[in-house]
C-alpha cells in the first residue's frame, strides 16, 4: 500500500524521491509526502531526515576557528538548519585548563547515527585531536546531544547525551536555538531543563567579533 510520510514545514523534499506527490501544509502545519509506490511505513521512514543537535566546543589554539573549520566539515554530514552564538565557558570537571569556546548546533541529515558517529570522529581526527587525557584540553570536540527522539545505548554511542542536562554550557546555546527540543527520557524540554539547573558554571556568550584571545581563563577571571 501506498504511505504518507509527515514532514515539517520548513522541511525540503528531496526530488531523489520521485515518484511520489508533495502536498502543501496541512491544518497541523506539517506537509505529508505522499509515496505512490508499494512499500512499506518502515522504508517510507527512511527517507526522512533526523534532527540532529550537535555540541561543539574548544580549548586550543585558534578556538573560534576551530569551530568555524567543523561547523564547515559537518555539512558535509548533513544541512546546518540553525547555528547558536558562541559562548566563553569555564571548564567543568578538569578546570585546570583553558576556558572554551562552545556552541551548539542543529543539522538535518540522513545518515544513521552510527554513520553520524563515524563522520564526526573522523572531523575530530582529520583537525587534529588527539585523546590523551581524559576531559582534558582539545582542539575541537563534537557531542551527539540529541538524534531526534531515539533513545541510543551502545558501546559507541548514547542519546540523549547522558551529561546533557547537567551542562549549562550545553543547554544555554541548545535552549537559544531549539527551546522547545524534548529530552526524551526525562521528558522535559531544554526550556525547562535550563531552568532547573543549579550549575553555577560560568557561561558567556561572546559577540561574533571578538578576538580569539589564547588566555582566555585568564581574562575571563580577571572580568
Amino acid at each position: 500500500l501506498p504511505c504518507f510520510v509527515r514532514l515539517a514545514p520548513e522541511t525540503l523534499v528531496d526530488a531523489r524521491l520521485a515518484p511520489r506527490t508533495a502536498n502543501p501544509l496541512n491544518e497541523r502545519g506539517t506537509r505529508e509526502l505522499f509515496c505512490d509506490r508499494p512499500q512499506s511505513t518502515t522504508e517510507c521512514d527512511q527517507f526522512m531526515p533526523a534532527i540532529v543537535h550537535l555540541s561543539l566546543g574548544s580549548n586550543l589554539g585558534q578556538r573560534q576557528k576551530q569551530l568555524r573549520t567543523a561547523i564547515e566539515h559537518l555539512k558535509q554530514l548533513g544541512r546546518v538548519v540553525s547555528l547558536s552564538a558562541t559562548y566563553e565557558t569555564q571548564p567543568v570537571e578538569l578546570t585546570d585548563q583553558p576556558w572554551f569556546l562552545n556552541c551548539v548546533l542543529t543539522l538535518e541529515t540522513d545518515k544513521s547515527p552510527e554513520q553520524l558517529l563515524k563522520g564526526i570522529l573522523t572531523i575530530e581526527r582529520e583537525m587534529g585531536r588527539e585523546r590523551t587525557r581524559k576531559k582534558g584540553p582539545r582542539i575541537i570536540d563534537i557531542d551527539i546531544l540529541l538524534f531526534g527522539e531515539q533513545i541510543i545505548q551502545s558501546p559507541q554511542l548514547t542519546t540523549p547525551h547522558p551529561a546533557m542536562h547537567r551542562r549549562r554550557f550545553v543547554l544555554e546555546p541548545l535552549a537559544e536555538i531549539a527551546p522547545e527540543a524534548q529530552h526524551p527520557l526525562l521528558k522535559k524540554s531544554v526550556r525547562e531543563l535550563l531552568a532547573e539547573l543549579q550549575d553555577a558554571q560560568v557561561v558567556r556568550r561572546i559577540p561574533p567579533s571578538a578576538d580569539d584571545e589564547p588566555q582566555a581563563r585568564d581574562r575571563a577571571t580577571a572580568g
